[in-house]
């Protein structure tokens, strides 16, 4: 029996795909594409915002702008004077292009090289120092106005991380922004955090804040932390996520392929998005004591934060045509227009599990439930979209259209390459006049 994961129903994206457009843009497009719905990214950024405010406290939102590469989500972020996340000089023209202020970019990422470090600092971007050469580099460069630095802390509960300065390297970076003087001004710290649990972005905070305090005491500003993202999405139910967890094997996937079940993502989760972080300012760091958000008031410390994908919760989906379907025993195999290189999921040892939906411009169809995997358009044994058999209401047909729900953070366009010479699929932008959906390309 075939194990079904329907993404959480979307009133905004059912009424996309019953108005015919997405049809009439793969006609005209001639192939796969990604639609974008910038009003969620917009509601999403309010509540983050919200979480702060309701919690009193100081903070700031940053868009980690590698989740998505689509210029629509930077214009939101200046119209809505929200901070941009980059780490890479492609990223930061890119955000400064669209209307983003230099002094509202975060500049993030291991061994920056100098001319990132040179526009940004002229930009008056802050900047995440992961390294004391990187420090010294940014010191040696004889910028006209105070750089401005966060300094990175190794989290010492993940003792595989790269990312960081440990204690030793933490007082020497201190010493020197103490030594620079009025040549760098040292705001505060930050971390990056693997997986997404809420107690040790909240512990590990809470020693951020008394680093600021430190920072202090040799006549340094310090007066924000940077907690990153790794806020969770939440794509599907419980029940059904629990049953896929319990159920899944071989026997539901083509060729009998085996999964890791640590390796996907966390489908479901209880706390997600602003919920999560409204979790993070609740807890209390090292288990005892104020709440996070307590103990930032306290120390007047400002909360910097830089969410992706829990931006991007429902923000965009993916659409291939059905190029042909063959059967197997007891399954079929439908292979679309594009690749798998456009659901980045699939080249992780893993699969994007939310059940693609299935869209007919064949009047008053009807049929059998169908099983299928959904396998790309290159020579690659490996390329499939879905490995899942999934129970799709009647068999596919060629100019049916398939939509992968929710694939705009870090899904639809971090892993794509134009494969066999193959156009990336474009993007295209739809808002609202009212009923009618209205679509422009992203660039």
């Amino acid at each position: 029996m075939a194990l079904t994961l329907p993404a959480h129903p979307d009133a905004l994206a059912e009424q996309v795909h019953a108005s015919g457009l997405l049809h009439e843009l793969a006609h005209g497009l001639g192939g796969p594409f990604h639609y974008l719905l910038p009003e969620r990214f917009d509601a999403n950024l309010t509540a983050f915002r919200a979480a702060l405010t309701d919690a009193g406290v100081e903070g700031r939102v940053y868009y980690a702008k590698k989740a998505n590469k689509a210029s629509v989500f930077a214009d939101r972020c200046a119209a809505a004077r929200a901070g941009v996340d980059v780490a890479s000089l492609g990223e930061l023209r890119d955000a400064l292009g669209r209307g983003v202020r230099g002094e509202d970019l975060v500049v993030t990422g291991p061994a920056k090289n100098e001319q990132l470090l040179r526009v940004a600092t002229r930009q008056g971007a802050l900047i995440a120092v992961d390294a004391l050469d990187e420090l010294e580099r940014l010191l040696g460069l004889d910028a006209d106005r105070p750089v401005r630095v966060l300094l990175r802390r190794y989290p010492s509960a993940q003792p595989r991380s790269r990312f960081g300065l440990d204690d030793a390297q933490l007082d020497q970076a201190l010493q020197r922004c103490a030594e620079a003087g009025d040549a760098v001004r040292m705001e505060g710290f930050s971390f990056h955090l693997s997986g997404y649990a809420i107690q040790p972005r909240a512990d590990l905070a809470g020693e951020l804040v008394e680093l600021c305090l430190k920072a202090r005491s040799l006549g340094l500003w310090a007066d924000r932390i940077s907690i990153g993202g790794g806020f969770p999405v939440d794509y599907v139910a419980a029940d059904a996520w629990d049953t896929f967890l319990t159920e899944q094997g071989p026997g539901h996937y083509h060729g009998e392929k085996v999964f890791t079940l640590g390796d996907f993502y966390p489908y479901h989760s209880t706390v997600a998005g602003a919920d999560a972080l409204r979790a993070i300012l609740t807890a209390r760091p090292g288990g005892t004591g104020p709440s996070l958000a307590e103990r930032l008031r306290q120390a007047g410390v400002m909360l910097l934060l830089e969410p992706g994908r829990a931006l991007l919760d429902r923000a965009g989906s993916s659409v291939f045509p059905v190029q042909g379907v063959k059967d197997r025993a007891g399954y079929g195999i439908v292979t679309v227009d594009g690749t798998s290189l456009s659901l980045s999921e699939q080249w992780f040892n893993s699969e994007y599990l939310p059940d693609p939906v299935l869209l007919s411009d064949h009047t008053g169809r009807g049929g059998q439930p169908y099983q299928a995997c959904v396998g790309g358009a290159s020579c690659l044994d490996s390329d499939l979209l879905t490995w899942r058999k999934i129970a799709f209401p009647a068999r596919p047909r060629v100019g049916d259209l398939l939509v992968y729900p929710n694939t705009a953070g870090y899904q639809m366009d971090s892993n794509e390459s134009p494969f066999h010479e193959l156009p990336l699929p474009p993007k295209v932008v739809i808002d609202h006049h009212g009923d009618r959906p209205r679509w422009h390309l992203d660039r």
